[in-house]
């Protein structure tokens, strides 16, 4: 019988994977993909279709667009993985394996927040992205000049930013009455980065008409207010909203909670070794289903630039592990920043060919927005085709 592979997930660790291993695997193994979506969702780009939602036809790219016609393809939530039996338990089916890759990617994290899962929209979807999409259109339309509609974004990371910079983008094209505000609890936004490209983003949210609030971390949300700080000894500062956007953190997926592998328990994120193995020596895992080892103190980031290089990688190995070769070890390069503010972009530490090997530090205009373009549709082209790419470009 032919060695089942089974990877389980269609991000950016996923989708890589499969391609890598339709290039290792002989032909006595068979490979199977696993995802609740049909189509793989460029994520980085996803607060493009909350400025304009028809964004998401480039964005989607469908599953049978990507595979070889010799994967199998099987749609469908997981909602456990039992190791002992090498099984993968679906919401009505069941997936056996000889070698398991979990990509399942992360969920939001709100922390325990009273009233914040409940009343703020989140961005990890094409469903997402229409639902926010909707709300600020509606809310606009109920508002005034006098009484602008009031959106707030809460984290100042990457995907809180380039959301903030769309919501204002789509602002200005339907001269809608709404505020944006971005609130993010520590005390600059792109928290733990180089200050000279906080200043950058900052200096371009705020020439995007976007109010910035940092130093309160939000304590509570109800259906018409968010509340920041407070105390045993002091009240809480309140502001009104219309649409909240929550973008504050990552988790694990609930799916693994029963896994029997080594995992952060809060989390639910596996912990794996540098070749993406984990304490199930059938079991790997990457992305931000993982915490992937990269030293003694530290693990691999839960950005889609990581994903990317280690899909590759771990692809490989699971067909090395099939093959009963020796495994490979993965180290992340971080080959520098790029992010998008509306039309706008800035990079950070990226290594420009003209200038060898030397990183530019912080630098935005016509450079930084073709390079993000350019990475957005390199991705494309890699894992479709450079037509897809192409038709890519003018939306990224």
């Amino acid at each position: 019988m032919s060695t089942q592979v089974v990877v389980l997930g269609s991000g950016y660790a996923g989708t890589g994977a499969v391609k890598r291993l339709e290039d290792e695997l002989g032909s006595d193994a068979e490979l199977t993909w696993v995802s609740e979506n049909d189509y793989h969702l460029v994520l980085h780009e996803a607060h493009r279709c909350i400025r304009d939602p028809s964004v998401e036809s480039k964005i989607a790219l469908p599953v049978d667009d990507i595979k070889a016609p010799e994967t199998k393809f099987v749609k469908g939530r997981v909602e456990n993985i039992d190791v002992d039996d090498r099984v993968v338990e679906l919401d009505g089916d069941e997936v056996e394996y000889d070698y398991l890759l979990v990509c399942l990617g992360s969920a939001t994290a709100f922390y325990g927040i009273e009233g914040l899962e409940e009343y703020s929209h989140e961005l990890k979807s094409l469903d997402d992205a229409r639902e926010i999409h909707s709300a600020i259109k509606s809310a606009a339309e109920d508002a005034s000049r006098d009484d602008p509609a009031k959106v707030i974004v809460g984290g100042a990371g990457l995907s809180g930013i380039q959301s903030a910079g769309e919501i204002a983008e789509y602002r200005d094209t339907h001269r809608a009455p709404i505020d944006i505000t971005i609130v993010e609890g520590l005390d600059e936004v792109f928290p733990g980065n180089d200050p000279e490209l906080q200043g950058a983003l900052r200096k371009r949210l705020v020439e995007k008409d976007v109010e910035i609030l940092t130093g309160d971390f939000i304590s509570k949300v109800d259906e018409e207010n968010i509340y920041l700080g407070g105390g045993e000894d002091e009240e809480p500062d309140t502001l009104e909203y219309d649409v909240l956007l929550w973008t504050g953190g990552i988790t694990g997926q609930e799916e693994v909670a029963d896994a029997e592998v080594d995992k952060d328990e809060r989390s639910n994120r596996i912990y794996a070794d540098a070749d993406f193995q984990t304490s199930d020596d059938r079991v790997f895992a990457l992305g931000d289903s993982a915490l992937v080892e990269q030293g003694s103190d530290s693990v691999a980031p839960p950005t889609a630039q990581a994903a990317w290089q280690a899909a590759d990688v771990a692809g490989e190995n699971v067909a090395r592990a099939v093959k009963g070769q020796p495994l490979k070890t993965w180290s992340h390069e971080d080959k520098g920043t790029l992010i998008s503010i509306g039309d706008d972009a800035v990079a950070h530490g990226v290594k420009l060919p003209m200038l060898g090997k030397v990183p530019v530090n912080v630098f935005g205009g016509p450079a930084a927005r073709t390079l993000k373009k350019s990475v957005a549709t390199r991705w494309i082209a890699d894992i479709t085709s450079p037509r897809r790419a192409y038709e890519a470009w003018g939306d990224m």
